[in-house]
């Protein structure tokens, strides 16, 4: 599928997001940007052949409510950032296979991965998180595991090592969790905390193999 914009960038954009992504979809979906030989700006959902390109919308791995992934059953990622990960978690006191499961859940361990609200790489980092974080490059792997750990750290911190609301909070944001006194009541954090618990189950059997 293509999309040309006949008056404006953003409304092309629109156009297709609608097209791509109707309501409460599940599922990984992408949008490519890039500039035809002739200036002309074009949106797709798949990556162009011959020309430079970008990632404007990668939605989270885990958050589709109605979302067609089977986590009992879906490969999972037992070599990817193996380095990267052991070091930030030791570095944070956190389980490798939490971490694991967490960028799992985020973004089906794509480095390149981008939300529909901005949250960026394989940890799904806000550009404001990571610059508070001290993240240089947030789509550098090494660099993002870091700030993903260190912010996931400080969430068990600050709910008292609850592992649950920490995960909630990543999804919803800390402030939501505490406005509710709990795990909030939306439908893509429940379905978020549910995958997420079945992933780190998994990753942590598959730790107890090796």
């Amino acid at each position: 599928m293509q999309f040309k914009p006949e008056s404006t960038a953003a409304g092309a954009l629109a156009g297709l997001l609608l097209l791509l992504c109707p309501p409460l979809y599940g599922g990984q979906v992408k949008v490519y940007q890039y500039t035809q030989q002739n200036g002309v700006v074009a949106f797709s959902d798949k990556p162009p052949a011959d020309s430079p390109f970008k990632v404007l919308r990668y939605d989270c791995f885990a958050c589709g409510v109605r979302s067609s992934i089977n986590f009992n059953t879906t490969p999972l990622f037992l070599q990817h950032y193996h380095r990267e990960i052991l070091t930030a978690a030791e570095q944070y006191q956190l389980e490798p296979s939490l971490i694991r499961a967490v960028i799992h859940a985020e973004s089906g361990f794509n480095p390149k991965a981008r939300s529909k609200a901005g949250a960026q790489g394989l940890m799904q980092l806000m550009p404001d998180t990571a610059k508070e974080l001290g993240v240089g490059n947030i789509w550098l792997p090494q660099q993002n595991i870091q700030a993903g750990s260190a912010y996931l750290a400080s969430l068990l911190q600050q709910f008292n090592g609850d592992t649950r609301l920490a995960l909630a909070a990543y999804n919803a944001g800390p402030g939501a969790v505490s406005r509710h006194g709990g795990v909030p009541p939306y439908a893509e954090t429940k379905a978020y905390l549910q995958r997420v618990d079945i992933l780190l189950r998994r990753y942590q059997q598959q730790s107890a193999t090796l």
